[in-house]
């Protein structure tokens, strides 16, 4: 077979089961929310369909698929029909570019554990969470509701002050490393030297972004039932409004398979290669530890929004333009001149 068929191969089978296990996965992080919310509430949760209500996802996506699609007379219908379609396709891509490992051999062949291993795996991340916006906004424009755009607008402007933060976050570990490129960020963290450690206040501004980022409690303006009814997602019924549902959990994973990228050491187990075992297990126990680390940020995720109530307007673009980006400012400052002595 000829060497460029077999790579082809090989990063499209690489895309079809990144991709299941991501969906996968969001579809049990749905059911992880409403189990630990139940359990931080003192209720029971879903427990009746399959052992511990282990098909209840399944449940909720028939059902949801036989629900009827309902579009209001005078919204714009393509526009209506494109923004959750934007929502869930930027939310599954942006995971390209992350390493949930390093390499694995299989049959003579070394495959890299991530999807599309480029240089600019930084710049590519958030130039695809900055896309997200536009499926929020056009769904609250097109659906031609007064509260359905306002929670378009929130968003818009929520996602823009807080992508600043973020931004000068990862700027830091930028020139910490030298490189834009994921994977040699991760490799730069072997053993305990996690930019966690080396930057807490960068993983700081970076996790409260975000939140932010994915809507997600305390910063879940964009859809504060009590303002706007349902927010920018209002208007939307069946399987258009699962795909917002989904596009918001599968940015939660996306944003804690970054956090664990960015700054708790990625797919690395501290000293993992003193211990002599044999190439294919190391690998396996890689994507076991990317695995379990992103799964605690997830339930991290979870547990603030169970926990900790929400802003109001004026406090998230408070925190965000007068607290965060100038705590980011100084922080790349004091990197920057940290790292100018040091040399």
């Amino acid at each position: 077979m000829p060497e460029y068929l077999l790579d082809l191969i090989i990063v499209i089978s690489k895309i079809a089961v990144v991709e299941i296990v991501l969906l996968t996965a969001v579809a049990y992080s749905v059911y992880a929310e409403r189990r630990v919310s139940a359990l931080i509430q003192n209720r029971v949760g879903p427990n009746r369909v399959g052992p511990q209500g282990l098909l209840q996802p399944i449940v909720d996506a028939v059902k949801l698929l036989m629900k009827e699609d309902i579009v209001p007379a005078n919204a714009n219908k393509f526009i209506h029909s494109l923004a959750p379609a934007i929502s869930i396709i930027v939310a599954l891509s942006t995971f390209a570019v992350i390493p949930f490992g390093d390499t694995i051999t299989i049959g003579g062949k070394v495959i890299k554990l991530q999807i599309a291993d480029v240089n600019i795996g930084i710049l590519y991340f958030l130039a695809m969470t900055s896309l997200g916006v536009y499926g929020v906004t056009l769904s609250g424009w097109s659906s031609n509701n007064k509260y359905s755009l306002l929670g378009g607008l929130r968003s818009s402007a929520q996602m823009i002050s807080y992508e600043l933060s973020m931004g000068l976050s990862v700027i830091a570990i930028i020139l910490m490393n030298g490189s834009l490129e994921l994977d040699t960020i991760v490799q730069n963290q072997a053993g305990w030297k996690w930019n966690l450690i080396l930057q807490p206040v960068g993983f700081i501004i970076f996790l409260s972004s975000a939140f932010a980022e994915t809507n997600r409690t305390p910063f879940d303006l964009p859809e504060a039932e009590q303002e706007l009814v349902g927010g920018y997602h209002t208007e939307y019924s069946s399987m258009k409004f699962a795909l917002f549902f989904l596009a918001e959990y599968a940015n939660v994973i996306v944003s804690s398979a970054m956090i664990t990228t960015l700054y708790l050491g990625g797919w690395q187990f501290p000293y993992l290669q003193n211990f002599g075992l044999s190439p294919m297990l190391v690998s396996i126990l890689q994507i076991i530890t990317f695995t379990a680390k992103v799964t605690f940020m997830v339930l991290f995720f979870i547990w603030v929004r169970w926990t900790v109530p929400r802003f109001r307007y004026d406090q998230l673009m408070n925190l965000g333009w007068k607290i965060l980006l100038p705590l980011g400012l100084l922080n790349l400052i004091i990197t920057a001149a940290v790292i100018l002595f040091l040399k």
